[in-house]
């Protein structure tokens, strides 16, 4: 195993359950991909090695204000792929 496999970035979790929540129909694969790239690069990394560590360390208000941060930045990258996507 790799050092680069030994961790994990927490938003990309709290991202992902943000787009399935904000999710439509007429959302495609690349649309959605794009949307992550943008929401994570307007958050802040939070990198864990072990799940349980990162729940077990974390405040119950700062894991609400990771999940708002996050559906925020989702939805703003929303709006920034749908204004910028090529034709």
């Amino acid at each position: 195993m790799s050092l680069r496999d030994a961790i994990d970035n927490f938003y990309e979790r709290l991202v992902l359950d943000a787009i399935d929540a904000t999710r439509q129909e007429t959302d495609t694969a690349d649309y959605l991909t794009d949307v992550m790239c943008v929401a994570l690069n307007r958050l802040p990394a939070r990198y864990y090695r072990h799940t349980i560590d990162m729940m077990f360390y974390l405040a119950d208000e700062e894991l609400r204000e990771m999940k708002q941060k996050s559906l925020a930045a989702v939805k703003q990258a929303r709006d920034f792929v749908s204004e910028h996507q090529r034709d």
